[in-house]
């Protein structure tokens, strides 16, 4: 076994009437995104790095917008799922480096509680996950405001075995 790594993406539409949910956390706004669960942009982007790692297809194959078990599910349900299929195949998480796009709202005052949120929900210390925020200055269909993008990636290693 070795170090593997995995790349993640999602985006989602802004629409009204919406909650806008990102790495688990509710943020004030007035739309969110659109999609079959919560819609969250950036914890679908680290399922998808954490499944990639391990070449485990993506997150439409194992929690598929057709079954209505996830419809409105929160996404960190998803991501504690992707970390015991990780732990499954005999890997832990090393590190996550995630990035939202988004124009509006400024998520610098959340970061630390998104960090946090979504750590706990990989059962992994705070400091293995970072989280930035970029905006798209007016361009393309987030810098419209139309919508909101998010990468990750993640690194696994084999899990150490205590005796």
């Amino acid at each position: 076994m070795s170090i593997r790594t995995g790349l993640g993406y999602d985006c989602h539409r802004l629409e009204a009437g919406r909650r806008l949910v990102l790495g688990g956390v509710e943020v004030d706004h007035p739309r969110g995104l659109a999609g079959h669960s919560d819609a969250d942009v950036l914890t679908h982007a680290v399922i998808d790095a954490l499944l990639g790692a391990l070449a485990l297809e993506d997150i439409g194959h194992h929690f598929p917008d057709t079954d209505e078990r996830y419809r409105g599910v929160n996404s960190l349900t998803l991501l504690r799922a992707a970390v015991a299929m990780v732990a499954e195949r005999g890997y832990t998480v090393v590190n996550v480096d995630a990035t939202v796009v988004i124009e509006r709202p400024r998520l610098a005052p959340l970061r630390e509680l998104i960090r946090a949120t979504l750590a706990e929900a990989m059962g992994v210390e705070v400091a293995r996950v970072s989280v930035k925020a970029t905006r798209g200055e007016g361009m393309g269909f987030v810098g419209r405001e139309e919508g909101a993008a998010a990468m990750a990636v993640a690194t696994l290693e084999p899990a150490r075995h205590q005796p």
